[in-house]
């Protein structure tokens, strides 16, 4: 059974009071191996996370890091509320890379109305500067990535439905078809009961497309992830999908903060033979966890 080792017992990335977009919250982050180093994109508040405090205000930050553990971060975001779809900013990003070219999917959140979040793309050359490409799926939805890969030369994206994991396909990342049910809740799990979502994009790995996921369940409720195996050549078609998670909210910073019993992933990173998961904790900071590449041998076990 694989398990996620956790790096650390404290946050890797804490919120810094002296910056007002970033003071009270940094979590739910993207991770990028590029060039040798680590790079996170990481979605920050103003205010708590989880309204009690007011309408808080997302942004994205940027930190780098040779070792994977140690970040230095820029003092200002790099994605704000700056568009209409964004009033309440942009948040939980994933990004891949096709070519030459980051492709980033985020949730802009408008919070005009019930339901005013939709999926959104931005692109980049170096993971600083960002071009937004606008609104993939004008419905309500998030937890989405493209795949790092086309599939029979088209663009795959993972969405969510919920309670669902779906994907659809594009040829030009505009238009969206084939939409498709991968994977649902288990119903009998006592962490994946209620609902399931994307974490990060697909790690390509010789078994097949490496899916971290998030699960939704138990009681009291909370945010767990889990880990499924999908076909190389079909990645629609799910080979393993383990019973039991590889992480559960266990330390202090992850079982008591701003939304309770969260871990909560949108990115990982290979560091050597490594895999490093990072995580939010309890919508609040951001934790790192590792399993080995041998451990995908032991899926479905």
């Amino acid at each position: 059974m694989i398990r996620l080792e956790r790096l650390t017992d404290t946050p890797i990335l804490e919120p810094k009071p002296h910056h007002k977009w970033e003071k009270a919250a940094v979590f739910n982050t993207a991770a990028v191996s590029e060039n040798g180093l680590i790079h996170l994109i990481y979605r920050a508040t103003d205010i708590t996370s989880n309204g009690k405090q007011g309408k808080y205000i997302n942004s994205l930050g940027y930190a780098v890091s040779a070792d994977g553990i140690h970040f230095n971060r820029l003092e200002n975001p790099i994605l704000s509320n700056d568009v209409p779809q964004e009033l309440r900013g942009p948040e939980d990003p994933r990004i891949v890379k096709i070519g030459s070219t980051f492709y980033m999917m985020y949730t802009g959140y408008g919070g005009r109305f019930d339901g005013d979040y939709r999926i959104c793309l931005a692109t980049s050359q170096n993971l600083i500067y960002w071009e937004r490409k606008g609104v993939m799926l004008d419905e309500p939805n998030k937890d989405a990535s493209l795949l790092p890969e086309k599939v029979d030369g088209r663009y795959m994206m993972f969405h969510r439905r919920a309670p669902d994991i779906w994907i659809a396909f594009s040829d030009d990342l505009k238009t969206w078809d084939n939409h498709q049910r991968v994977m649902s809740p288990v119903l009998q799990s006592d962490w994946e009961s209620d609902k399931i979502g994307l974490g990060g994009p697909p790690l390509k790995t010789d078994q097949g497309w490496l899916l971290i996921y998030h699960g939704v369940g138990g009681d009291p409720r909370r945010y767990s992830l889990g880990i499924a195996l999908l076909d190389l050549e079909d990645p629609t078609h799910v080979l393993a999908r383990q019973t039991a998670p590889i992480l559960t909210p266990e330390l202090e910073w992850e079982i008591n903060g701003y939304v309770p019993n969260v871990v909560f992933s949108c990115g990982q990173a290979v560091v050597g033979n490594d895999i490093y998961v990072y995580y939010g904790g309890a919508d609040q900071v951001i934790g790192v966890a590792a399993m080995s590449m041998n451990d995908i041998k032991l899926l479905g076990e």
